[in-house]
């Protein structure tokens, strides 16, 4: 949950060091410019020249997700699984992590992985998990990684697989999650 905040913060800081105003990104809003109003809705949902405001933050962000914005569409879902500027809609969530996981974005995939495998916003399927975590984790997303190969290990949604397990959790930890470090020694991973 920490890394969902930071990723926000950190295209937040990325936006403003491009040097966009508020003024600049509601003008081109108004006219309906789609990256505008996702970056307006981030300066919304993080009061960055303006006063924090998660329901302006959810409105731009979604007329922004409509029009097929895909990193729009993966903080839309993020807004509706911790009912930031909306009620808690775990469907809703599902919806639009599919749509930019559906266009690549490699923290959609993880997300709607997490839906799939804790049967969240939809049926719990841990086929469908793995899959999305894959796609994930080769895009090198820790977590996703991590995921996997906890998965493979379990036998959950395939077949119990140790060596595969080993690999992708030490990718995860290679990737600095120190979930995956535990998990290496823990499970004894280092024997595969």
């Amino acid at each position: 949950m920490k890394k969902v905040f930071f990723v926000l913060l950190t295209i937040c800081m990325t936006i403003l060091s491009f040097g966009q105003t508020f003024e600049d990104n509601k003008k081109s809003a108004d006219q309906g410019n789609a990256i505008a109003q996702y970056n307006l809705g981030l300066m919304y949902l993080v009061g960055e020249g303006t006063l924090k405001d998660n329901n302006q933050a959810f409105y731009w962000i979604k007329k922004s997700a409509d029009q097929g914005n895909s990193s729009a569409q993966y903080n839309l879902g993020i807004l509706y699984s911790f009912g930031l500027g909306t009620l808690k809609d775990y469907k809703q969530a599902f919806h639009w992590y599919e749509k930019s996981a559906d266009q690549g974005e490699a923290d959609a995939q993880y997300s709607l992985g997490m839906l799939y495998h804790f049967g969240l916003g939809t049926l719990k399927d841990y086929k469908k998990a793995m899959y999305w975590y894959e796609k994930s984790a080769e895009q090198g997303v820790a977590e996703a990684q991590y995921n996997l190969g906890l998965m493979y290990y379990y036998g959950q949604g395939t077949l119990k697989d140790y060596g595969k397990a080993a690999y992708w959790i030490r990718k995860s930890y290679e990737n600095g999650y120190d979930e995956a470090k535990k998990a290496w020694s823990d499970l004894e991973l280092y024997n595969y």
